[in-house]
């Protein structure tokens, strides 16, 4: 009994001797990655196609097509030049989140958490009642950010799947599923960037849900269409 006591008095002066070294060391890091979810996620959380068609004079994007604030919808409004700028914007704020984080917090896991927040930002934004975008553009801003391999060869599987179906949604979808893969594939991968590669990946699927549904009985509406198909 006496054995175990002291065997328990030695064990609880090695906690307390090395608490005030992991307190030191765990502080800092939980408030860079705090610093980085939060401005990750005011950054992903800006509008861009919602700014875009009100200064370009195209209403309120929210009212036309699907209702959707990406690039897609904003096409609907025969303004090839307001979707560009939504597409540039929504991709760059998802890379700007992650290469700030790199640059001003830490190179390492950090940047991570800025980009899965950013693309929450996208999808979730404070400042539209939190009803957002399906987050296509900010994942490859992401993707392209964390690892520009993977965000490259993501893209080129939209590109290739846009230009033969003309369906946004499919070519989304499956630049999503196969994202992890090519992290994988490409010797890219950490833990850390894989979990945020499903991550995004099952959020995409999710928000796509009708897109699907549209897909499976053939009425999902093909790029450049002005008018969106009724289920």
């Amino acid at each position: 009994m006496r054995i175990a006591l002291t065997a328990n008095l030695h064990s609880l002066r090695a906690m307390n001797a090395l608490a005030p070294m992991l307190t030191s060391h765990l502080t800092p890091t939980i408030i860079k990655v705090a610093v980085a979810v939060v401005g990750g996620y005011l950054l992903g959380s800006v509008p861009f196609g919602v700014i875009a068609t009100r200064l370009g004079g195209a209403g309120d994007i929210r009212k036309v097509g699907s209702g959707n604030i990406g690039a897609t919808n904003v096409l609907r409004t025969g303004r090839r030049d307001l979707a560009a700028l939504t597409l540039i914007g929504d991709g760059a704020k998802g890379a700007a989140a992650v290469l700030l984080a790199a640059w001003l917090l830490s190179p390492t896991t950090i940047p991570v958490f800025a980009g899965g927040a950013a693309f929450l930002g996208h999808l979730f934004p404070v400042w539209l009642k939190f009803r957002g975008g399906k987050g296509v553009a900010t994942f490859f801003g992401v993707l392209l950010a964390v690892s520009w391999p993977v965000g490259v060869t993501a893209l080129a599987i939209w590109l290739l799947l846009a230009a033969l179906f003309r369906y946004s949604s499919l070519a989304a979808l499956a630049a999503a599923a196969w994202s992890p893969l090519i992290f994988f594939v490409l010797h890219q991968a950490t833990t850390a960037k894989m979990w945020l590669a499903i991550f995004m990946a099952v959020l995409i699927f999710i928000r796509h849900h009708q897109n699907i549904r549209r897909l499976l009985n053939n009425i999902e509406p093909r790029i450049g269409d002005k008018t969106l198909a009724t289920p």
